[in-house]
């Protein structure tokens, strides 16, 4: 993705951007859309923008659209990204603070965590949720949000009569794995999280966490917010 971000900013165009998977249907991704204004992004996105407030962090920002929604907004943003290119491509696109980084090795303290794009998709496995929870309660100000948005899947597995057909084997449905290739360069596969929003809720609230569910999406996609059970005072 660092690739077709970085290709796009400097010509205009770029190769396609593929999102390969064993489990799916290969998909393709504008790389226009990775610049999109806040004019040309969803309702979802749109809303996670305006509520976000204090010092926000933007997780695997991309070509950094929202970061800099935000900063037209006079919000303190740090974008981070772990693509060197898209990094290089937000500083020159004018995103005042970015930071080539690892979400689960960074370190700071912020009001609103901001990950979008399925941007909680990069737990990658289920069980690797309470994780993610134990570091965004490090990284969260006492009274602070998390905004992220995913998608129920299980529509994939529904039959042409509606009947679900779920995996039997003790896996749950939304861990995917994907592998992205632009022109000659193919990147390395990862594994990527659906997370439907009762489950989401559940494993939340295991973890100290609440979620509120602020928007609904078109096709099965949500928007949550993230808050703590007990904030501090």
């Amino acid at each position: 993705m660092g690739h077709a971000i970085a290709c796009y900013h400097r010509t205009g165009k770029a190769g396609r951007l593929q999102v390969l998977s064993p489990q799916l249907d290969d998909d393709e991704i504008p790389v226009s859309w990775l610049f999109r204004t806040f004019e040309q992004m969803p309702a979802l996105e749109q809303r996670a923008v305006l509520m976000s407030s204090g010092r926000v962090l933007d997780v695997g920002a991309g070509a950094g659209c929202h970061s800099l929604a935000l900063q037209h907004r006079g919000i303190d943003v740090t974008a981070i990204d772990i693509s060197p290119l898209a990094v290089a491509t937000m500083r020159e696109r004018g995103v005042k603070q970015v930071l080539q980084h690892d979400f689960f090795h960074f370190h700071g303290q912020f009001d609103t965590i901001l990950m979008l794009m399925n941007g909680i998709g990069i737990v990658g496995m289920l069980d690797k949720l309470p994780a993610f929870f134990r570091h965004i309660d490090r990284l969260l100000a006492p009274h602070g949000q998390v905004l992220c948005d995913s998608s129920d899947i299980a529509y994939l597995y529904e039959d042409e009569d509606g009947k679900r057909f779920l995996p039997d084997d003790g896996s749950y449905y939304g861990e995917m794995q994907f592998q992205m290739r632009c022109d000659d360069v193919t990147g390395a596969p990862f594994k990527w999280l659906y997370i439907d929003p009762h489950t989401l809720g559940r494993v939340a609230q295991e973890n100290g966490f609440s979620t509120t569910i602020v928007e609904q999406g078109d096709h099965f996609d949500y928007l949550a917010s993230i808050t703590r059970l007990n904030p501090a005072p």
